[in-house]
């Protein structure tokens, strides 16, 4: 979810992680217009919308079980680790 700047609310899955430059890129958040010209694979051209990067302290973990953002904790258990909500305490899904 995204915390703050002009989406601010908005929730998506984060796409991609650019980690040397510290941002990610959100799904239907922070969209630019490009124009571009006209190609073989897209021969009308014309203005296309895409998602930019933005910076990661941006985008907090969305818990789906407490309706709200959240900070994670990571339990290490007998199976691996686990991360785990920091406000309801409940198991959160895998990253992928």
């Amino acid at each position: 979810m995204v915390i703050s700047g002009k989406d601010a609310g908005k929730k998506g899955k984060v796409i991609d992680v650019i980690l040397k430059k510290g941002r990610v890129v959100v799904e239907k958040a922070n969209l630019i217009k490009r124009h571009t010209k006209p190609s073989q694979s897209m021969p009308q051209g014309g203005i296309v919308s895409k998602e930019a990067p933005m910076a990661s302290s941006n985008v907090m973990l969305y818990c789906q079980e407490c309706k709200s953002v959240t900070r994670v904790s990571v339990k290490v258990t007998e199976n691996g680790k686990v991360r785990i909500c920091k406000h309801c305490g409940v198991n959160l899904p895998d990253k992928h």
